[in-house]
């Protein structure tokens, strides 16, 4: 039925099983795309023909004016009179027709996936063929449907990990809530900081997301000053010194006295910090080491973090900045890597991580002394 589908949508007849209420001929569907590409085909075939007997009629019009008249040309120059215009007319439909038939296919085919894209398709492919113009337009085309297509599927991929993050803390809430309610749990203090809790992890997690929207579309407003570096180094490892006491882990600072003042938003950069102590004190066993480091070059600053902990393995390693990525051996969101990527390209800074499995992991930041554009992530 697909193919006697197609075929009327071609001849635009309607079918007798077409629904009354809807269109014919269709708006959607491959018979649709075809129909638009055949009549676009159609059409040029038209203006190409017009074009050709406009040729043809100049020709004649030429010779006319070379060859006023027969009485002033002679009998002998008669047969030129037809002969003239019908060899120009073959020489036209010698080479402009294959010619036509060349640019005719290449530009089908962009019609037909644009119109694919249009309704939402982004698999549609434009065949490279035809001229060099041709595949060129058609390459530029190809390549700005397979960002669409990484982009559409990206779009879905994040909102199926959002739902996934957000469900686990609502269905803790919503478990312990109906045992209290059932009576299975008491409804004592230590149930309802439990609940608590699961707020808070909820409510981070949606701060997380919020400040990744704002960096992703570059909508977040930095409040940079001078800042000293050390100072928020020490400020942020300071946050973690019972935790890693409790895990009887060594966390120092060091940071060069002569650091210079970095023009930077001093929250959002304590931010990145705080993230990647918290990351390194996650995965460093008991009896290890976090060193929180600062130095200076001409023209930025490099703060690391190292630690002597389990280390990320190889294949892992060039995707930890990426959205929702979670190792092995992590407990967290898989945002906040993602987080500090994205506040230190807002600054203009970089951020790398090196890292050997069962020795360690370093994590780099380059922010720049100097205020620049940030880099696109």
């Amino acid at each position: 039925m697909n193919r006697d589908w197609g075929r009327d949508v071609r001849r635009r007849r309607r079918p007798p099983w077409w629904p009354d209420n809807e269109a014919w001929p269709p708006r959607f569907g491959p018979g649709a795309w075809r129909y638009r590409r055949t009549r676009f085909e159609r059409r040029i075939s038209l203006l190409f023909l017009v074009c050709v007997l406009l040729m043809f009629v100049g020709a004649n019009a030429v010779v006319s004016w070379l060859l006023p008249g027969a009485a002033a040309t002679g009998p002998s120059l008669r047969p030129l009179r037809l002969l003239f215009p019908l060899f120009w007319l073959l020489v036209i439909f010698g080479f402009l027709v294959p010619a036509m038939r060349r640019f005719r296919a290449p530009l089908g085919d962009i019609v037909e996936a644009a119109d694919r894209v249009s309704e939402g398709d982004y698999s549609a492919r434009a065949s490279e063929h035809g001229p060099r113009w041709m595949r060129a337009i058609a390459r530029a085309f190809n390549s700005m449907t397979t960002k669409l297509q990484a982009q559409d599927l990206q779009r879905r991929h994040l909102m199926a990990d959002i739902a996934h993050e957000l469900r686990t803390p609502l269905a803790v809430l919503q478990g312990r809530l109906e045992g209290m309610l059932d009576g299975v749990y008491p409804r004592d203090e230590a149930q309802i900081n439990a609940v608590l809790q699961e707020t808070r992890v909820l409510t981070r997690l949606v701060d997380d997301l919020r400040t990744l929207a704002h960096t992703e579309s570059g909508t977040l407003a930095l409040q940079k000053e001078p800042t000293d570096i050390g100072i928020l180094m020490n400020e942020a490892a300071a946050s973690f010194s019972a935790e890693a006491a409790e895990r009887h882990v060594t966390l120092s600072v060091a940071a060069a006295p002569d650091l210079p003042l970095a023009e930077v938003d001093p929250l959002r950069i304590r931010e990145v910090l705080t993230n990647l102590i918290s990351n390194a004190l996650r995965h460093t066993p008991v009896g290890g080491r976090v060193s929180v480091a600062a130095s200076s070059t001409s023209d930025s600053i490099v703060a690391t973090v190292s630690d002597t902990g389990s280390g990320i393995a190889a294949a892992d390693l060039p995707k930890i900045f990426d959205r929702f990525y979670k190792g092995r051996a992590s407990g967290g969101s898989g945002l906040g890597l993602t987080i500090a990527r994205n506040l230190v390209v807002a600054h203009g800074g970089e951020i790398r991580a090196d890292s050997v499995e069962r020795t360690g992991t370093n994590v780099t930041v380059t922010l720049p002394l100097q205020p620049r554009p940030p880099r696109q992530s």
